[in-house]
């Protein structure tokens, strides 16, 4: 949010600068995230002055160039040599004097002492859009004949330095979205100090000039609308607003359109109030009526987009049909623009929850259902509006024509909260003074309607919509009092509680060290994602996911059954910015809904569970003068898996792996634990690869890092004696079906030597020539150790004998010599 420090500073007086009011306003919450200076001009018009034109001449060697003589005060006259047709003696003119930087745009350039055609010239006359004050280049700049030779035109054009403030608003501040607002706060800090005197705009002047154009208004859903107030201006001429409000506008980045919509903008920025301005004479049937619509009706927004409405989407009608979307957005037969003569001004209190689903169902943000989805105060409707019609009566010249028609059905309470003076000690941690106390909630518009010794009962406005608790009250004291005003006990009190073992958290420390440690980048995606993902999936099925009741976008509607899209979509960020050798990791939540268990509604159906996934994709290595280039392949992402399993103490070979394939991966492997899988990896589909746009192979690991956690037994240290004796290795090549795997060929071996056999491990496969068709070769290494003593050659061999006999009789295998 944006804010003006001038525009601040029209309501409370104080001579602080910039930097001491962001420091104010960041301690007492309202974090100044960066200040910027502002100029309406580029430049502000520096070097820029007041000049009388004194004579004019043609140029000898240029039709189109006249030699002027300029007066530009305290005696100085310049020749100045200017190529405009409607120059001419007595005028007076803007004179950039030589050093002046001009800006257009992007660019710029700098005035400097010159010869034209021969002839010297000292500045430049200006037009308007070569120094920032309009568009127009038809010919110079021509100034009020009151205008004084040698004043300044960053003066005479009203040009005021400012500085913008950047405010990063939490959602509970809604009271402090508009500079009274956060003029409240930093009256209710420096109040402490006895300074900074608050002071808003009056509205007692106000009063209907005639009663020629009453239109009543009807709310029939007061649910959706606590208030609604409107006044109407007659005669009103739309045009351009005056500079100063421009600037206000300019400086927190709005945009002028008339000094109707303009002052409508600028009552929102000033006091958190939307309004909006509807074309009187637009209004069907002279009534307006707040109410809802039949689905599926159509309705043209300003944008000129048309729109189905929901049911539940709350209108501003005539008596023929919708003229806006209440507080999110108007419609393009009711707003108004320069043909406008007669306005109705309305002011109103909405339901956050209707406006918020209406703003997310259409996807409108606007600067109005940003402040009532999160709760306008329904105490200053009646002022917004009568301030508004005040100035739009100043600006365009109209007469007020009813009356203020306040249709408030329902009245919002000040909500009652007690407060204990022992509870402000103890949560505060210090005591605070009573007066101060009371001064602060005075400040923050908090009454107090009872107090004795030990509480008081307090009446808290309900714009503050934030405050309902006692602990909130206390937290508001504290704020305003200064958190760096609590002292710090010299004392540090801690108490040792033991962790279960073993420790998920250190667990996960630890296996992201070692990935990071080997090249991985850690990784973190939005836990929202699309539906659409998941469209005719049987690896996750569309019926599976968990909704957004009220989703932020189409795009944002449910949470993720798994980590695997979101990985996708960060390669495909990485390769569009020439980053494609990728190797990432995440930790993170995957939600299901199982559409079978409990009733609808019950929690009983949700499922939450944490996963690991792992991606690598592009050159693996790339070349060097000692090593060559290397693709990311299956193997590689294999034995970062594997070794992850490892680090936890989960041997791959305990585990059943089978190779499977899906609608996500070409060809992968899952593990299983008692018939429960754990992981799976494999290569993405090259479909899933093209609907992302990845050029790359993307090879992705997905690790339920929850079943994994609970395999694990708590932490224990075993040792054992280094061996005294030599081990013995034997190879083995035999010739076996294609579909056997080395797990097979592993697991037969140690059930076949439980004693003396440490380790197996393949060296080989091969199949092509020479080989049967539907067969493979297997190279196997098997490692032999006796503790006790060394092995004979008879032990060996006969070991060995026992493992072919084996891989004969159960896998059918052909020994190759």
């Amino acid at each position: 949010m944006k804010i003006s420090f001038n525009w601040l500073k029209t309501y409370i007086e104080t001579n602080l600068s910039v930097h001491e009011v962001s420091s104010i306003l960041t301690s007492t919450g309202l974090e100044v995230e960066s200040v910027e200076s502002f100029e309406p001009v580029r430049g502000g018009l520096e070097g820029i002055v007041i000049g009388e034109v004194l004579s004019c001449r043609k140029h000898p060697d240029a039709d189109k160039l006249t030699i002027t003589e300029v007066n530009v005060g305290s005696g100085q006259t310049l020749q100045i040599i200017c190529g405009a047709p409607n120059v001419a003696p007595g005028q007076k003119v803007p004179v950039a004097l030589p050093g002046t930087t001009l800006y257009k745009g992007d660019e710029s350039f700098t005035i400097r002492n010159a010869k034209i055609r021969g002839v010297p010239s000292e500045g430049m006359i200006c037009a308007e859009d070569e120094i920032g004050l309009g568009t127009s280049h038809e010919g110079i700049m021509v100034l009020d004949p009151e205008a004084l030779p040698g004043a300044s035109a960053r003066e005479y054009f009203g040009i005021e330095a400012d500085y913008t403030m950047e405010i990063g608003l939490t959602p509970n501040r809604i009271d402090a979205a508009s500079h009274i607002g956060v003029a409240r706060d930093l009256h209710a800090s420096l109040s402490l100090q006895d300074k900074g005197k608050l002071k808003t705009p009056s509205v007692a002047s106000f009063k209907a000039d005639n009663t020629s154009l009453h239109i009543p208004v009807e709310i029939e859903n007061p649910d959706a609308c606590y208030r609604y107030a409107g006044v109407t201006i007659s005669g009103a001429k739309v045009e351009p607003s005056p500079k100063w409000l421009q600037n206000r506008l300019l400086s927190i980045g709005q945009r002028p359109i008339n000094n109707v919509v303009d002052i409508t903008n600028f009552i929102l920025h000033e006091t958190g109030q939307p309004l909006h301005a509807f074309n009187a004479d637009k209004i069907k049937g002279g009534k307006v009526i707040i109410r809802t619509l039949a689905d599926n009706t159509v309705f043209t927004t300003l944008d000129e987009v048309e729109r189905k409405l929901a049911s539940e989407d709350l209108m501003i009608c005539n008596t023929e049909g919708g003229m806006c979307i209440a507080g999110v957005f108007g419609g393009i037969e009711s707003g108004v623009d320069e043909n406008t003569t007669n306005i109705f001004l309305e002011s109103a209190c909405f339901s956050p929850a209707y406006i918020r689903r209406t703003s997310r169902r259409h996807g409108l943000f606007t600067d109005a259902s940003f402040r009532f989805e999160r709760g306008v105060d329904p105490n200053i409707t009646v002022y917004a509006l009568k301030r508004a019609a005040l100035l739009i009566r100043e600006l365009t010249g109209g007469s007020i024509s009813s009356e203020v028609v306040d249709v408030y059905p329902n009245p919002i309470p000040h909500f009652d909260v007690p407060v204990s003076f022992n509870n402000i000690s103890r949560l505060a941690g210090v005591d605070i003074d009573r007066q101060v106390i009371r001064t602060i909630l005075k400040a923050l518009d908090i009454k107090i309607e009872e107090e004795n010794t030990d509480m008081l009962m307090l009446k808290v406005p309900p714009y503050r919509v934030d405050v309902r608790r006692e602990a909130d009250v206390i937290e508001e004291i504290l704020r305003i009092y200064g958190f760096d005003n609590v002292p710090v006990s010299a004392r540090l009190v801690s108490s040792i509680s033991p962790s279960p073992k073993p420790d998920k958290n250190r667990l996960t420390n630890l296996v992201a060290d070692m990935l990071s440690s080997q090249g991985f980048h850690e990784m973190m995606s939005n836990s929202l994602t699309r539906s659409s993902y998941y469209e005719q999936l049987k690896t996750w099925p569309e019926e599976n996911l968990a909704f957004v009741l009220n989703p932020l976008s189409q795009e944002l509607n449910c949470v993720r059954q798994t980590l695997v899209f979101g990985m996708l979509e960060s390669i495909v960020y990485n390769q569009n910015r020439k980053n494609p050798d990728l190797r990432l990791y995440e930790f993170g939540n995957c939600y299901s809904c199982h559409q079978d268990r409990a009733e609808k509604g019950s929690l009983d159906r949700y499922t939450e569970k944490e996963h690991l996934c792992l991606a690598i994709s592009g050159d693996y290595t790339s070349q060097s003068w000692n090593s060559p280039e290397r693709k990311s392949d299956i193997f590689i992402l294999k034995g970062h898996l594997e070794g992850i399993l490892r680090r936890l103490g989960i041997l791959p070979e305990d585990l059943d792996m089978k190779p499977f394939s899906s609608e996500i991966y070409s060809e992968g492997v899952e593990y299983f634990f008692k018939g429960k899988r754990i992981a799976n990896f494999g290569k993405i589909t090259r479909k899933l690869q093209k609907d992302f746009d990845i050029r790359h192979e993307v090879f992705i690991a997905d690790l339920n890092w929850t079943a994994v956690f609970g395999m694990l037994e708590p932490d224990s240290v075993s040792y054992r004696e280094i061996p005294k004796f030599p081990e013995v290795k034997r190879d083995l090549a035999m010739i076996l079906d294609q579909n056997i795997s080395f797990n097979e060929i592993r697991n037969l071996a140690f059930a076949t030597e439980k004693k003396l056999l440490k380790k197996v491990s393949i060296f080989d496969v091969y199949q092509g020539e020479n080989i049967e068709e539907g067969k493979k070769s297997y190279a196997v290494s098997f490692i032999l150790q006796d503790t006790e003593k060394t092995l004979t050659d008879f032990q060996i061999d006969k070991i060995m004998d026992n493992l072919v006999n084996t891989y004969q009789k159960n896998l059918n295998a052909t020994i190759r010599k």
